[in-house]
């Protein structure tokens, strides 16, 4: 029987059902299916389907049921997946311990499985875990097509980013120069090589530029991307105008290296500045840090003012795309 299915190209797949469960559209009576060349992901309502994703009618397969580690709690437990690791957030030990086990004999694949042991903090933005089944906080991310090995433990990872990753990797076109300037592991970087640019990508944290470069190779983009370890402060003389495109994914104090991100633009070029804020005034402070910053060398154009999510209680995770052009 025909149902409605969002069509994806295969390596899109599971950043695009991530984005429709997030949105609880998907339909778990149906399997994803495979069908020349695409995939088929079965929607509960296809008017609720964002207008970006193209709605077929596909005869999508009954999906077998699987044992879910909420059938085996007797409850809907919180966790996110990265890789093959389950990460949970509780603060009761004996509550994170039944969860674990219960993913582990579920159905679901897993190696390990890490509780939340602290904020993230540092420079290096990094928490600390408790590996509560397996032995590892090592593994491979998939997004957009593109695969991230990391350790959790030693990097900063989002994995709820990548469908604003991918919103900006979609606006590189080849050639560009483009500018990373809190790297991390490179899943801004590493796509937008794929697109065609050449990018440097800085980071302080030296674990985080060795994945980099090893996610570099990995994905067949190692001669497009220049890791450098430091602080971009201490880097970005070397490449004083350079910059078509600067992306600046440190919310809480990007405005701190406004000056840098100035100092590295080209004549042209697109800033995507990430700042945390009051959901009653989102967008104003950065926009004007970065109008004090650029002026009076450019003109400042703001293109895009975005939510990328929810950060905390009425604050948010915001976004601007500037464009700047040297008067």
């Amino acid at each position: 029987m025909a149902v409605p299915c969002v069509r994806v190209p295969v390596d899109d797949g599971e950043a695009t059902r991530q984005r429709l469960a997030d949105a609880d559209l998907i339909d778990d009576t149906h399997a994803i299916a495979a069908a020349d060349g695409a995939l088929h992901i079965p929607v509960t309502d296809a008017a609720a389907v964002p207008d970006a994703l193209s709605v077929v009618s596909f005869d999508a397969p009954p999906r077998r049921t699987q044992t879910t580690p909420a059938d085996i709690l007797g409850f809907d437990p919180s966790y996110a997946r990265l890789g093959d690791i389950v990460i949970v957030d509780e603060d009761d030990s004996d509550r994170a311990h039944a969860i674990a086990d219960a993913v582990v004999e579920s159905d679901i694949p897993v190696e390990a499985v890490l509780n939340r042991a602290s904020k993230i903090k540092g420079e290096q933005r990094v928490r600390e875990w408790d590996v509560i089944a397996g032995d590892s906080t090592e593994t491979v991310h998939r997004e957009y097509g593109h695969a991230f090995a990391l350790d959790v433990a030693a990097v900063y990872f989002s994995p709820r980013l990548a469908t604003e990753r991918h919103r900006v990797v979609e606006q590189v076109t080849a050639g560009e120069h483009v500018f990373d300037m809190f790297a991390g592991v490179g899943p801004y970087a590493v796509p937008m090589a794929s697109a065609g640019a050449r990018v440097v990508a800085t980071d302080v944290n030296e674990t985080a530029i060795d994945y980099l470069q090893a996610n570099a190779a990995r994905n067949g983009v190692a001669d497009r991307v220049t890791g450098v370890a430091g602080d971009v402060r201490e880097v970005a003389g070397e490449y004083t105008g350079w910059a078509d495109r600067i992306v600046m994914n440190l919310p809480h104090t990007a405005d701190e290296f406004l000056e840098t991100a100035v100092a590295l633009a080209g004549d042209e070029c697109t800033l995507h500045f990430y700042d945390i804020q009051h959901e009653d005034c989102r967008f104003d402070a950065g926009e004007a840090a970065i109008r004090a910053a650029a002026r009076p060398a450019y003109d400042v154009t703001v293109a895009t003012r975005h939510t990328v999510r929810s950060y905390a209680p009425h604050e948010f995770n915001v976004v601007l795309d500037v464009s700047l052009s040297r008067r």
